[in-house]
């Protein structure tokens, strides 16, 4: 690797540091840093002036030092800085890449194809793998034969594909792809099929991309591209990732963040403060729940309406649309259709039908109930948005269209919470066993998948159907990995008894979780942390129910049996003042 304090010959081609003795051109026609000579673009002579005999030896460098100085000299390189990295490597001692690889570089771009194919035998010696010469000799090779293609070189095309990537053997798939584009009739059709930038330096530095990104040529001999860019990328990421309350989406190019100091979010942008109180319910408020785009907020109570409040796209605050008026029982719990076109409302405990409003018209269109001796308490949307599920803890487990025709049933399952993965087949169910199992009514197969140790007072389930949120009675609020059936994470903090609460995931990329709780407060989790991150006042009774908006992250709700719902968003202020409704901040996990 390096040769630090010797100075004898060139070791055997690998890349090199000659620290403490001056650089030389190697081979006679490419520079200490692996450019060309200035023959060929323009640059001046990089070889060393003999070393003055008084001048002080040059301290040696790191390993990382000399990888520093390799970055570097890489993205001025791109910048066309030429000149400053040829006077960076001399200065250094050390060398950008191996002159093997600039000069299959400089063929690449040029586009001679059979000078290129001689460098990789050149190169084979410094690769990882021999073998893959193989595969960067596909890629030469399918790179010639497009833009043969494209030129209307039909015969030259066909010759590359008879003579030389097909006697390689490799991707015989992609083969059979490559000779199709014979047939295309033109270059725009060859473009647009083949999925190709067309002839000329874009194409050939992405296939450049390709062979290095693809590690055939080991990072000592030619740098991936833009690796500088790539570790600030990656250094910019985990900054937002350990950030305690980031909560916005972050731009995945550097031009929108500051490299001088680390990411961090304030926590006035977060959604801590009480923007609104709601008082228009004039009993305990059981659930909240926003619509899928985010644009409504709907509320169910004790006092057996349901409210449809409207969220300003501009202010965020809201105001009521429209209430739903009619149930013989209070609201517990409210599910939107999946394209919000419908609201279905459960009761509580001894509450044996089920209404499904359209939301747009405020009607009626469903009022559903199997019998009398029924417990309808939660609802579920099938993905189709044209089946639903629902049950209660007496045993009933139904599956109806949108006019309340049953479909399907399954007898003898106490349902006390539902969800309809995004397969459209399987529907979770936390039953009076301290379970969640799942049921297929396809095929009318169920299977174990959580197992608790004390009851599943509900769940939600994350959109991408990976994780489940528990409030467990006693216990509090646990996180599940589904695919793995194995418990993640108990959040401490909250007071869950035998109330039916309702947390839920939420911000931006669902990284946070919030859940009421029996001592009054709303609690909010980074989903990595045990700890809370934020402990919500105001509420004087319990918050039976937190809702996030999906569509704006910097919005949440939560009812209450107070009566009220609060509406929680950032700081409406930028002094140093701390508002009302923020009691307490804990810091992260590591």
């Amino acid at each position: 690797m390096q040769a630090n304090g010797t100075g004898g010959q060139e070791p055997e081609p690998q890349m090199s540091c000659r620290n403490g003795e001056s650089s030389s051109s190697v081979a006679g026609a490419v520079h200490s840093n692996g450019l060309m000579p200035s023959a060929n673009n323009g640059l001046p002579s990089t070889e060393s002036p003999e070393p003055d005999s008084s001048a002080k030896k040059k301290k040696r460098l790191s390993q990382s030092d000399e990888d520093v100085i390799r970055l570097i000299g890489q993205h001025l390189h791109g910048l066309g800085l030429n000149q400053t990295v040829d006077l960076l490597m001399q200065e250094s001692g050390c060398r950008l890449e191996h002159p093997a690889a600039t000069k299959f570089r400089n063929h690449v771009i040029e586009g001679e194809w059979e000078k290129a194919e001689s460098d990789l035998n050149e190169l084979k010696a410094l690769m990882h793998s021999p073998s893959a010469v193989v595969r960067m000799k596909f890629l030469l090779l399918q790179q010639k034969y497009l833009e043969y293609l494209e030129d209307g070189k039909v015969l030259e095309a066909l010759q590359v594909l008879r003579a030389e990537l097909t006697p390689l053997k490799y991707n015989t798939e992609r083969i059979h792809i490559l000779s199709g584009y014979l047939m295309c009739s033109n270059s725009d059709d060859l473009r647009a099929k083949a999925e190709w930038e067309g002839k000329g330096t874009a194409s050939r530095s992405k296939l450049l991309d390709k062979l290095q990104i693809s590690s055939y040529l080991p990072p000592s001999v030619m740098l991936p591209p833009r690796r500088l860019q790539t570790l600030l990328r990656q250094a910019v990421e985990l900054q937002r990732d350990r950030c305690l309350y980031h909560n916005t989406k972050l731009d995945s190019g550097l031009d929108s963040v500051s490299l001088l100091i680390d990411h961090v979010c304030s926590r006035k942008q977060f959604p801590c403060y009480t923007q609104q109180i709601l008082t228009e319910h004039c009993n305990e408020v059981w659930f909240c729940k926003f619509s899928n785009d985010g644009t409504k907020l709907a509320s169910g109570s004790k006092d057996t309406t349901v409210i449809i409040w409207q969220v300003d796209p501009d202010t965020h605050l809201l105001k009521q649309l429209k209430t739903l008026e009619g149930h013989a029982y209070g609201v517990s719990y409210l599910a939107w259709s999946p394209d919000d076109t419908y609201l279905i409302a459960c009761g509580p405990d001894d509450c044996s039908e089920l209404w499904l409003w359209n939301v747009q018209t405020g009607e009626l269109r469903t009022k559903m109930s199997q019998s009398h001796e029924d417990s309808l308490t939660s609802v579920a949307w099938n993905p189709d948005g044209k089946r639903f599920v629902t049950g209660g803890q007496r045993g009933q487990f139904y599956q109806c269209d949108l006019d309340g025709n049953l479909l399907d049933s399954w007898e003898g399952v106490r349902v006390q919470c539902l969800w309809c993965l995004n397969d459209g087949r399987t529907v979770l169910a936390s039953d009076t066993h301290q379970r969640i199992r799942g049921y297929n009514f396809e095929d009318l197969t169920d299977r174990n998948i959580v197992q608790e140790d004390h009851p599943v007072m509900s769940f939600t389930v994350s959109k991408n159907g990976r994780l489940a949120l528990l409030n467990v009675a006693t216990q509090g609020v646990h996180l599940w990995d589904l695919q793995d059936r194995v418990l993640v994470r108990k959040y401490q903090g909250v007071t869950q008894g035998f109330y039916t609460i309702h947390s839920c995931f939420g911000g931006y990329n669902e990284d946070f979780i919030a859940s009421g709780s029996e001592d009054h407060k709303v609690y909010i989790w980074h989903k990595r942390s045990e700890l809370p991150i934020a402990e919500l006042t105001g509420h004087t009774r319990t918050v039976n129910c937190v809702s996030w908006n999906p569509a704006l992250p910097g919005l949440m709700a939560s009812a209450s049996d107070d009566g009220t719902i609060r509406v929680w968003g950032p700081a409406p202020f930028l002094d140093s003042q701390e508002p009302e409704g923020l009691t307490e901040c804990f810091s992260m996990d590591s």
